[in-house]
């Protein structure tokens, strides 16, 4: 025995003086270093760009001496272009590097395997950032890290906006090496992924359908989400025993959902809505989910998005469709001023199959405004329903289980946190207890609601303080701003060069400006005029558009007069034809267009508008569509604008429709179109061919406060179709021999 101590211990000793540090300065260097690494070698990338380079890494560390891979300063190895990293061994730890103004194709950025033959275990990345490392077109699906293997670590690493189409964080199951992989994701922040537009935004995807029946084991636990918005999940769980817990989810519209699997735990996270639409919190499907001891605080989702949604499913479900929700344990959760929770959600013909066996207790519920606390949609009888409190400030009947109390607050900063003296933990059977203390590791005190200072203290000050990459710092130069007078096109295309990464604002200084070709624009800019006579757009030649706004600027049209009889063009305004990744803003204020014959607005196949407003405008003696959003004809639920406004404008004697906007298929993942159309007059329209206004697949709308007056009488005015569940609010319009509208169960008509 003491001989194979001594062996031990000069293994060991041989390790540590064989170990090494080698500087390599370019990726043939690293391929040879990594070849030759062994176990406690640290290999440092020299600072600078690393552009083009496919990073493999194979090298066989060991738990007591990892190989190390580093940048030479945290932040300074800066890979750009098309690169990606790949990992395949064991015990490897990568630190520091910088991903940025680049893209990685169709593979993912990080990849914890090589090859088949090659996965990862055992390994870390850490420190690392990926930001706006998109594939050119939106639609180029792609990872950002795909976790293979077993027991690998993503660590205090930041992830920033992400704008193609695929999940940031994908775990792998495709076969036992990487199932039951007890992998960690831990003190990450993720960040500012705007809405996608179609499915395929998540942030987290733990496993597929067709592998939801394994388990994960996957931890995601201490990270922090920040206006996570990509679609209606931004945590989407498809495997079994999964963990989530001790996460600040802040301002994201979506939620955490349990979409496939079982005996997964939520537990101890906070959700700050702040009010903002479409936040949620946890939705519920299949067997054995905990849900315990998390603070909801005034979230203001509905439906799939609500705080808490416990979803019907389909009788006899394959386990990829959506299994009944049974044997849950909902309890010690907390909410403050948030949109009413939902039981039975979803309820269709095909989903019909009510939750069983749920319980559903030690909740607490606090609203000075919202009187409705929850939603039935369907028989409710297979979940039991004890000791949840609701405060005194609501003045309404409940079933059995809710029962009025006064509940006190404590106040940390802005955040209010209710809380009662009131101890329910005696309320739980013993086996409910020791499934709690099971799923939680007993890291939780067993009350009525949310644990309150404690963990809420714990949760915010981990995320502010040790989430993301120590090296970088969120912060963006001031932009600057620059006025440029322009007297032709030819001014107006130098302007926009020369100024590409400025904030420009050109003013027009002259009554005629003829174009010989289309100007794609750069930068974020505003056209506006001190003029008080009208200007003219002329143009010989025909043109397919006269601007186009490319991806990730933005055009503003404002206090401008246009006579466009002369101009000879499709499109007026288009937004990026190539199908970027990239998105972009339209908005328009205090504008006239007179004569124009064309789309004034045009979205083309694949680019996405975050926002389109149009407020306090005129058009006349036109024709055309006005808004064309219709191109996304795939069934895929792809939608070419976020929010659109079209707000106190005039428009009269025009031929043809307002309003086109498409969001074909039966998705249910995004949250928009959302489009508002409010205190507009139309006067004297004719649309034969097709509706005034065509709403096809839009989420929400709101159509309040205008007038039609002598508006395509002979045909249709307004057409609602939907193939998914909307909302749609037709308010306080005034029709004076005006055309036909085309409802469906889902507009609300006042």
């Amino acid at each position: 025995m003491k001989q194979l101590v001594l062996l031990f211990l000069s293994a060991i000793l041989i390790l540590n003086v064989s170990a090494s540090n080698r500087l390599v300065t370019n990726i043939n260097e690293l391929e040879l270093v990594n070849k030759n690494a062994k176990p406690g070698d640290t290999i440092v990338l020299k600072n600078g760009e690393w552009k083009n380079v496919i990073l493999k890494l194979d090298a066989l560390g060991i738990k007591e001496h990892p190989i190390v891979f580093k940048a030479e300063t945290k932040g300074k190895v800066v890979i750009t272009g098309n690169s990606k990293l790949l990992i395949g061994g064991s015990y490897l730890v990568i630190d520091g590097l910088y991903f940025t103004n680049g893209y990685a194709g169709v593979d993912a950025v990080i990849k914890f395997s090589i090859n088949q033959q090659k996965i990862a275990n055992n390994c870390r990345v850490t420190n690392t950032v990926i930001n706006d490392f998109n594939n050119p077109k939106r639609l180029d699906e792609n990872y950002w890290v795909a976790l293979y293997g077993k027991n690998n670590r993503l660590d205090h690493c930041s992830f920033l906006n992400k704008k193609n189409i695929g999940v940031l964080v994908a775990v792998i199951l495709e076969d036992d090496r990487s199932r039951s992989n007890d992998h960690s994701i831990d003190h990450n922040y993720f960040g500012f992924r705007t809405p996608l537009a179609s499915n395929g935004g998540e942030i987290i995807r733990v496993g597929v359908s067709e592998h939801c029946e394994f388990n994960s084991n996957t931890k995601i636990e201490s990270n922090f989400f920040e206006k996570c918005d990509g679609e209606t999940e931004i945590i989407s769980i498809k495997s079994c025993q999964n963990i989530v817990r001790n996460n600040l989810f802040k301002e994201c519209q979506g939620a955490v959902v349990l979409r496939h699997g079982n005996y997964n735990t939520i537990a101890n996270n906070v959700f700050l809505g702040n009010d903002k639409k479409g936040t949620g919190g946890v939705r519920v499907i299949n067997k054995g989910q905990v849900v315990v001891n998390n603070f909801f605080y005034k979230c203001k989702g509905v439906d799939f998005r609500s705080p808490l949604s416990i979803m019907n499913g389909v009788p006899n479900s394959p386990a990829n469709r959506y299994v009944g929700v049974s044997d849950a344990v909902i309890a010690n959760n907390s909410f403050y001023d948030c949109a009413p929770i939902s039981f039975s959600e979803g309820r269709s013909e095909e989903r019909s199959l009510q939750p069983k066996n749920v319980q559903f207790l030690n909740n607490l519920f606090y609203s000075k405004y919202d009187t409705t606390i929850y939603h039935i949609y369907d028989d409710i009888s297979g979940i039991q329903f004890s000791n949840n409190l609701v405060g005194d400030e609501v003045n309404k009947q409940f079933i059995n289980g809710f029962k009025k109390a006064t509940i006190k607050i404590d106040q940390l900063g802005v955040v209010s946190i209710p809380k009662t003296i009131v101890n329910g933990s005696n309320l739980m059977s013993d086996s409910i207890r020791k499934m709690l203390l099971a799923a939680t590791n007993n890291d939780f005190a067993l009350t009525t609601g949310y644990v309150s200072k404690g963990n809420y203290l714990k949760v915010i000050d981990n995320a502010y303080t040790n989430c993301g990459a120590t090296w970088y710092s969120n912060s963006h130069k001031k932009e600057i701003a620059v006025t440029v007078d322009c007297n032709n096109t030819e001014t107006i295309k130098n302007a926009l060069e020369k100024y590409k990464d400025s904030k420009l604002n050109i003013n027009l200084t002259n009554n005629t400006y003829s174009f010989v070709e289309s100007i794609p624009l750069k930068g974020d800019v505003t056209f506006n005029t001190n003029l008080k006579t009208p200007i003219q757009f002329i143009s010989n030649n025909e043109l397919a558009f006269v601007f186009e706004i490319k991806g990730n600027q933005s055009l503003h049209l404002k206090n401008l007069t246009l006579n466009l009889s002369s101009l000879n063009t499709k499109v007026f305004v288009t937004s990026d034809t190539s199908g970027t990744s990239n998105h972009s803003n339209f908005t328009m204020k205090q504008c006239t267009v007179s004569n124009f014959n064309g789309t004034f607005l045009k979205a083309s196949k694949s680019s996405l508008l975050d926002s389109v407003f149009i407020s306090n405008s005129q058009w006349s003696n036109g024709k055309g569509t006005l808004f064309n959003l219709y191109d996304e004809q795939d069934n895929k639920g792809y939608y070419n604008v976020e929010k659109m406004t079209i707000l106190n404008n005039t428009i009269s004697n025009h031929n043809g429709p307002l309003l086109a906007i498409l969001r074909s298929g039966k998705d249910e993942s995004t949250l928009g179109p959302l489009l508002e159309i409010k205190n507009n007059t139309f006067t004297q329209i004719v649309s034969d061919n097709a509706p005034f206004i065509l709403l096809n697949g839009v989420q929400q709308s709101l159509i309040k406060n205008n007038i039609f007056n002598h508006c395509t009488p002979t045909n249709k005015l307004i057409e609602y179709k939907d193939e998914v569940r909307a909302a749609h609010s037709l308010i306080s319009n005034t029709f004076d021999q005006s055309g036909t509208i085309i409802q469906n169960k889902y507009v609300t008509q006042k």
